[in-house]
């Protein structure tokens, strides 16, 4: 059962700290968003995958959360 991707644990920033610079930065509160979208979709894909869903195409949804969570932590650190 496909579960989703704990965020907050893998920036190591407290839930609390992030989204209170979320209220402050338009373009980390975006990311997030971004993140949430694609981590959904990613798990809608996951439940589907033993159907018709393409690997190749899960993948590809997997890398464009990767490169969010990235452009996430930088926001961060450049916040910080």
């Amino acid at each position: 059962m496909p579960v989703s991707h704990d965020l907050y644990q893998d920036l190591h920033y407290p839930r609390e700290i992030v989204q209170q610079r979320r209220q402050q930065d338009k373009t980390l509160d975006r990311l997030l968003d971004d993140y949430v979208d694609l981590d959904n979709q990613v798990l809608a894909a996951e439940s589907i995958s033993a159907g018709n869903f393409v690997d190749e195409d899960l993948r590809h949804l997997k890398e464009k959360r990767l490169a969010v969570k990235f452009m996430i932590e930088r926001q961060l650190e450049r916040k910080a």
